[in-house]
C-alpha cells in the first residue's frame, strides 16, 4: 500500500531495477538526422513492406549480468548549454488545426500489421524499462521490448528513471530517445515510437529549458497571450530532446483548494480555464502538421479530478451530472475546439464510476457528445489500478477488457510491464475483444505518428537544441511572472525604497526550487541533497533579484524551515529585525506532486506563521508577507498582522527578478486571484460560481488584486437592455488610472441571474475578461460581448437550455462597487440548445 500511495512510480524504480540486473548494458550511439518544416507527408505503404518477414523472434533478457559500477550517485549532465539569445516565431495562430479523419494510407496500413504489432503500438513503457544499472541505456532491453512486443511509445526522462544524470540536456536526452528511435525502425514493426513527457511548464524535465509560472500563476495573469507562449516554448524545447508529446494543458478546475495539484491548473472557473486552455492548446500545437517545432498537446484529466471528497489525491469525486457538464467539461470543450491532438484520462472514480471503464465518459461524452477526434491516453497504470486499486474489476484481464469494450482508449500507460499487451492479445484471440476495435486505436495512434512528422523526421532536430534557454524565453517567463504576482493587502508599505534597510527572512526567499514546486526537474522537484546546485545557474532567487534591483547584497537570514517545524537563530533574527526599517519574509510551501502533497489542513506550518508573530511582536516594524505556495494555504492571523501581503504562486525557476521588481516597484503588480482564497477550513471549496443564497466570505474573492495605482471604473452602459438568443450585446464601462504608475488591469465582465425557475443561480459567472494597458492618469473605454447562450445551463435531464430573467451583468465586483447594468434574458425556457 505504500507503493500504491506514492502513486506506483517509486515501485517502478524498484521494479526496473530489479528486473533488469539481468540484462547487459550497451550504451547506444546513433546518427541522427534534421529534420524541416516541408509540407506534406510521404506514403508509408513503404514502411510495412516486408513486416511480414521482420523478426519475430524473442528477445529475452541475458542471464549474464552486467557489471555494475556506478553507485548510484545522479550527476550533472556535462553537456554545455549555449543557447542563443533570440531566434524568430509564430505569433499565436488565429485558427485551429486539429485531428480529423483517419487518412487512406494510415488504414491500409493498420490493416496490414499483425495482432501483436496492433496492440504494441497501443502500449506505453516508462524509461525506466530502458536503463540498466549503470544509469546507461541498454540497449537489449530496448531490443526486447520493440522485437518482442513491438511497443509503440515510451514515457519520461531518465532522471526520475535511475539515468546517470540528474537532469538531461536536449543533447544528451535526443542523443538517448535516437536511439530508442533508431532501433524501433530497424526491429520489430519498423515503425517510429511516440515519445512522451510531462512538460507541463515549460520544458520542466529539459536542463536548461525556461521553467515557466504554474498554470494556477499563469492563470493570475488573465492574459492567455502567456498560456500560449509557455506552450509554445515547452514544444521546441520538448521537441529539441527529441519528444514528440506533452501531457499538457491541465485543464481540471481547482475546486478543492487542499487538493496537491491545485498549482498545476487553470483556477477555478470555467471561463478563465477555458481561455488559458484553448491558448495552451495553441502554443503546444501551433500547426504541429507541418511546423517540426511543436508537439502534440494533451488534454487532462477527462474529468472531474479537481474536486477530490477530502482534498487527497485521487480521491473519490461528488459531481451531479449536469454540474458536471457546466462547470468541469467547459475547458476539455475548448480544447477540442482549440484543435488538441490527445487527451488523458482521469485517475479515479466520479460518482462511484470508474472514469478509466466509463462508456459514459470516455465514449459518449467524450467522443459523441464533445467530438473529440483525437488519441486517448490512459494515465499511469490506471487499467491496471481498476484491479488492484479501485476494486472495480476482478482482476487485469476482466481490467483491460472492460476498458477495450466500453472506451475509446487509444493508448496504455501500462507503465512496467507487458500485462496490456498480453492480456489484450489473449483477448482478441479468443474473440472477446473485436480486432476491429484494436484497428479504431491504432489508426487514431498512426495518424498522430503521421500528423507529428515522424514517419519522414523520426530523430531529434539538433537545430532546435540552440534555442533551449535563450535569453528571450526567460524574459517570456519572467514577463507571466510579472503579470502574475497579486498584491492582496498593502498598507502602504509597498513598493519598498531601495535606500531602505529591509530584512529578508524565510525559507522560500533564498530559493529556486521552493519557486518551482513538484514537476520541476523531478516529478517531486530537486530533492533536499540536491537542492539549488541542480539547476547549474538556470534559474535566480528572490534575494539574488533583489540584489540587481538595488545593486546591493540584500540583508538574508533563514528564520525557519521549510517544514515549519523550528525557528533557526531566532534571537539573532530578531535583534537584526529591530535594526530594519521594514521587514520582508517569505512563506511558503516544499515541493510536491500528487499523493506525495496530501495535507490534512490548509493552515501553514505553525512555525512558519510564529516567525511573523514573533518578528511583529518583537521587533514592531511594517512586515511584508511573500507567499511561495501551491495552493492558497490559511494565514491564520497573518492577514491582520502584516502590512502588506504578495501571492507570488509558484512563479518557476526565474520567478526571483520579478518578484523583487514588483517589491521595489519597478514593476506595477497586475496579477489577480485566479480562485477564492479561503479564510476557513469549511470554504476549501467555495468558488466564485457557487448558488448565490450561501455565503461567500473567502479571506479574498475571485478576481481580486491590488496594484500601487488606484483605478476607478465608471459609466457602465450596455448595447440593448435585452438579450436575445442570437443577438450578442456589448457592455462598456471607462476605465481610470489615477495613479503615478502605469497599470495593467484586467477588466472582468461577471454575470448575475436575479433568479432561475427551478435551479439555484450562480453567486456570480465569469463570461468575458480583457486585460489593458493604463498609463498613468489614461483613461480607456473598454467593451466587452457577452451572449444569452452564455447564460444557457445544464438542467438534471442534461438539456442545455435558457431560463428568462432579469440579469445583472457586473464589472470587477470585488475590486470596484455599484458597476452594475441589468438586462432582461428573453428566451424560451423550453428550447434546448443541447442534449446529452
Amino acid at each position: 500500500m505504500l507503493l500504491l500511495s506514492l502513486n506506483m512510480r517509486y515501485a517502478s524504480l524498484l521494479y526496473y531495477t530489479l528486473s533488469l540486473l539481468a540484462i547487459p548494458a550497451i550504451l547506444a550511439t546513433s546518427d541522427t538526422e534534421s529534420s524541416d518544416d516541408q509540407a506534406g507527408y510521404p506514403m508509408i505503404d513503404s514502411i510495412v513492406t516486408g513486416l511480414e518477414d521482420a523478426s519475430s523472434s524473442n528477445v529475452a533478457a541475458s542471464s549474464v549480468a552486467p557489471v555494475c559500477i556506478w553507485d548510484g550517485i545522479q550527476v550533472n549532465d556535462p553537456e554545455p548549454i549555449s543557447p542563443l539569445p533570440a531566434y524568430s516565431f509564430e505569433a499565436m495562430p488565429q485558427y485551429a488545426v486539429g485531428p480529423g479523419s483517419i487518412d487512406s494510407d494510415v488504414m491500409h496500413m493498420v490493416r496490414r500489421l499483425s495482432l501483436k504489432e496492433k496492440v504494441g503500438q497501443m502500449t506505453q513503457i516508462e524509461v525506466g524499462q530502458l536503463i540498466d544499472c549503470n544509469g546507461e541505456l541498454n540497449r537489449t532491453a530496448v531490443k526486447y521490448w520493440i522485437d518482442e512486443w513491438k511497443v509503440g511509445s515510451f514515457l519520461e526522462t531518465p532522471a526520475n528513471h535511475g539515468g546517470k544524470y540528474n537532469w538531461y540536456s536536449p543533447k544528451s536526452f535526443g542523443a538517448f530517445t535516437d536511439a530508442v528511435q533508431k532501433i524501433a525502425l530497424e526491429r520489430g514493426s519498423k515503425i517510429p515510437v511516440i515519445w512522451g513527457l510531462d512538460s507541463v511548464r515549460g520544458a520542466n524535465y529539459v536542463k536548461g529549458a525556461t521553467i515557466f509560472p504554474a498554470g494556477i500563476a499563469t492563470a493570475a495573469t488573465f492574459n492567455p497571450q502567456f498560456a500560449y507562449d509557455a506552450g509554445r516554448i515547452a514544444a521546441k524545447d520538448t521537441r529539441a530532446a527529441g519528444v514528440h508529446w506533452a501531457f499538457a494543458p491541465i485543464l481540471d478546475l481547482a475546486v478543492n483548494k487542499l487538493w496537491s495539484r491545485t498549482y498545476e491548473n487553470f483556477g477555478e472557473d470555467p471561463y478563465l480555464a477555458s481561455k488559458m486552455g484553448a491558448a495552451s492548446v495553441n502554443g503546444y500545437q501551433g500547426d504541429y502538421k507541418h511546423d517540426r517545432s511543436r508537439v502534440a498537446a494533451c488534454m487532462k484529466h477527462f474529468i472531474g479530478y479537481g474536486y477530490p471528497f477530502d482534498g487527497s489525491d485521487r480521491a473519490n469525486r461528488h459531481i451531479a451530472a449536469h454540474e458536471l457538464l457546466e462547470y468541469y467539461v467547459p475547458p476539455f470543450k475548448a480544447a477540442i475546439d482549440a484543435g488538441v491532438a490527445t487527451a488523458m484520462e482521469s485517475y479515479g472514480v466520479v460518482n462511484g464510476e470508474a472514469v478509466t471503464i466509463s462508456n459514459y465518459y470516455l465514449r459518449k461524452l467524450l467522443r459523441e457528445q464533445l467530438g473529440f477526434k483525437g488519441m486517448l491516453v490512459t494515465d499511469w497504470g490506471e487499467i491496471n489500478s481498476q484491479a488492484t486499486m479501485y476494486h472495480t474489476a476482478e482482476d487485469l484481464t476482466q481490467a483491460t477488457q472492460l476498458a477495450l469494450e466500453r472506451t475509446s482508449i487509444d493508448m496504455s500507460m501500462v507503465a512496467d510491464d507487458s500485462s496490456f499487451a498480453n492480456i489484450t492479445a489473449g483477448l482478441v484471440k479468443r474473440g472477446i475483444v473485436s480486432d476491429s476495435r484494436l484497428d479504431e486505436s491504432v489508426a487514431r495512434i498512426l495518424q498522430l505518428k503521421k500528423d507529428l512528422g515522424l514517419f519522414k523526421h523520426p530523430y531529434t532536430d539538433q537545430a532546435l537544441a540552440s534555442t533551449v534557454g535563450s535569453a528571450q524565453d526567460i524574459e517570456a517567463a519572467r514577463d507571466a511572472v510579472r503579470e502574475s504576482v497579486t498584491l492582496l493587502k498593502n498598507n502602504n508599505v509597498l513598493p519598498l525604497n531601495k535606500y531602505e534597510k529591509v530584512l529578508f527572512v524565510g525559507p522560500t526567499l533564498n530559493s529556486t526550487r521552493y519557486m518551482g514546486g513538484g514537476w520541476n526537474v523531478h516529478w517531486q522537484g530537486p530533492s533536499d541533497a540536491e537542492g539549488d546546485s541542480i539547476y547549474q545557474g538556470f534559474g535566480d532567487t528572490v534575494i539574488k533579484g533583489v540584489q540587481q534591483v538595488t545593486g546591493s547584497v540584500p540583508l538574508y537570514m533563514p528564520g525557519v524551515d521549510i517544514d515549519g517545524t523550528t525557528l533557526i537563530d531566532i534571537d539573532t533574527v530578531i535583534a537584526t529585525a529591530k535594526l530594519a526599517d521594514k521587514i520582508v519574509v517569505g512563506l511558503g510551501e516544499k515541493t510536491y506532486a500528487e499523493n506525495v502533497g496530501n495535507i490534512d489542513s490548509l493552515v501553514l506550518p505553525w512555525q512558519q506563521l510564529n516567525l511573523v508573530y514573533t518578528l511583529a511582536r518583537k521587533a514592531k516594524k511594517p512586515i511584508v508577507v511573500v507567499l511561495v505556495e501551491g495552493r492558497p494555504r490559511r494565514l491564520d492571523r497573518i492577514p491582520d498582522v502584516a502590512a502588506a501581503i504578495v501571492q507570488a504562486y509558484l512563479p518557476g525557476s526565474y520567478g526571483g527578478l520579478p518578484i523583487a521588481e514588483i517589491l521595489y516597484g519597478a514593476v506595477n503588480p497586475s496579477g489577480r486571484l485566479p480562485y477564492s482564497y479561503p479564510a476557513t477550513e469549511a470554504q476549501a471549496s467555495t468558488t466564485i460560481w457557487q448558488s448565490s443564497y450561501v455565503a461567500y466570505n473567502p479571506q479574498w474573492a475571485f478576481g481580486y488584486g491590488l496594484g500601487y495605482s488606484k483605478v476607478t471604473y465608471s459609466n457602465v452602459t450596455l448595447s440593448s437592455n435585452v438579450l436575445h438568443p442570437g443577438e450578442p450585446i456589448t457592455a462598456s464601462v471607462s476605465v481610470t488610472n489615477n495613479g503615478l504608475y502605469a497599470q495593467k488591469e484586467s477588466v472582468m465582465l461577471f454575470t448575475h441571474q436575479q433568479y432561475r425557475v427551478g435551479y439555484a443561480p450562480e453567486l456570480y459567472r465569469l463570461r468575458n475578461f480583457v486585460k489593458v494597458d493604463l498609463a498613468a492618469g489614461e483613461t480607456k473605454n473598454v467593451t466587452l460581448e457577452l451572449k444569452a447562450e452564455d447564460l444557457s445551463f445544464w438542467d438534471r435531464d442534461l438539456k442545455r437550455r435558457i431560463e428568462p430573467a432579469p440579469v445583472n451583468v457586473v464589472i470587477n465586483p470585488y475590486t470596484q462597487t455599484d458597476l452594475i447594468a441589468v438586462v432582461d434574458l428573453v428566451a424560451n425556457a423550453n428550447d434546448v440548445l443541447e442534449h446529452l
